[in-house]
C-alpha cells in the first residue's frame, strides 16, 4: 500500500502529481506535488517520498484475524504507522485507534423478503422461471414419502392418547398406505366417521342384547304361565 501525504490548507483545490526524473539510485519512487498557494497563487513544488505499509497492513491482519481489506489505516498518521515493524508495536496502534478493522458489511435482507413474499402468492413462479421438469422439480416419490410420514405420525399419536384401537390403527395403517387417502384431514375425517359407526353399532347392539333379553324373559313368564294353567287343569281331572 502506497500513501502520499502532505498538509493542504483547502482539501477541496485541484492537486496534480507528476513523476520526477530524480536519480536511478534512488530506489523510492519521488513525485512532485503542485498545488496551488492561497498566498501568492503560485504552484511551488514540493517534493514527498512515498510510503510503503503493505508490512503493517499485513501484520494487523495476522493480529486482528482478518483479511488485509478488512485494515484500516489512519492517514494522518502515516508515519507513526510506517516505524512499527512488529506484532507488538501494531497491537499498541490498534488500542490507540490508529489501526482499526473494518465493520463486516452486511446486505440488506429487504428485497429478499419482498420476492419471497410476492413468491408465496404465485407471483415470479410462471413457466418462464422454470428450470426442469415437474418431477425433476418436485419428486413425487418424496411428495409420497411426507404424506405417508404425515399420516402414519398421526396414527400413533392417535393410538398413543386412546383415540383409535390397535385394531382400527392396523386398518387404517394399511389403507394409508393404500393412497385411500389424499391429505392428513381426509384421515381424520375418516377416524371421526369410523368412531361414530363403531358407536353407533355398539348402541345397535345394546339395544338388540336388551331386546333380546326382553323378549325371553316375556316368553319364560309366558310359558310359566301355561305351565301353572295346565297343572291347575291336570288338578281338577283328578278331583272329578
Amino acid at each position: 500500500m502506497w500513501l502520499l501525504f502532505f498538509d493542504s490548507p483547502n482539501p477541496h483545490k485541484r492537486i496534480r502529481v507528476g513523476k520526477d526524473s530524480g536519480s536511478p539510485s534512488d530506489k523510492s519512487p519521488t513525485f512532485f506535488i503542485k498545488r496551488p498557494d492561497s498566498a501568492t497563487g503560485h504552484h511551488p513544488e514540493q517534493q514527498f517520498k512515498m510510503v510503503n505499509l503493505t508490512t503493517q497492513k499485513r501484520l494487523a491482519a495476522s493480529v486482528l484475524d482478518c483479511g488485509k481489506n478488512k485494515i484500516w489505516l489512519d492517514p494522518n498518521e502515516v508515519s507513526e504507522i510506517s516505524n512499527a515493524n512488529s506484532r507488538q508495536t501494531i497491537r499498541k496502534l490498534v488500542q490507540d485507534g490508529l489501526i482499526i478493522r473494518k465493520p463486516v458489511t452486511m446486505h440488506s435482507r429487504a428485497r429478499a423478503r419482498e420476492l419471497n413474499l410476492a413468491r408465496r402468492i404465485g407471483r415470479h413462479r410462471g413457466f418462464g422461471k422454470r428450470k426442469g421438469t415437474a418431477d425433476a422439480r418436485m419428486p413425487t416419490q418424496v411428495l409420497w414419502m411426507r404424506r405417508l410420514r404425515v399420516l402414519r405420525r398421526l396414527l400413533v399419536k392417535y393410538r398413543a392418547s386412546g383415540k383409535i384401537d390397535k385394531h382400527l390403527y392396523h386398518e387404517l395403517y394399511h389403507s394409508a398406505k393404500g393412497n385411500t387417502f389424499k391429505h392428513k384431514r381426509a384421515l381424520v375425517e375418516h377416524i371421526h366417521r369410523a368412531k361414530a359407526e363403531k358407536q353407533r353399532e355398539r348402541l345397535l347392539k345394546e339395544e338388540m342384547d336388551a331386546k333380546r333379553a326382553k323378549t325371553k324373559a316375556a316368553r319364560e313368564r309366558k310359558q310359566e304361565r301355561q305351565a301353572a294353567k295346565r297343572n291347575a287343569l291336570a288338578g281338577e281331572d283328578e278331583e272329578k
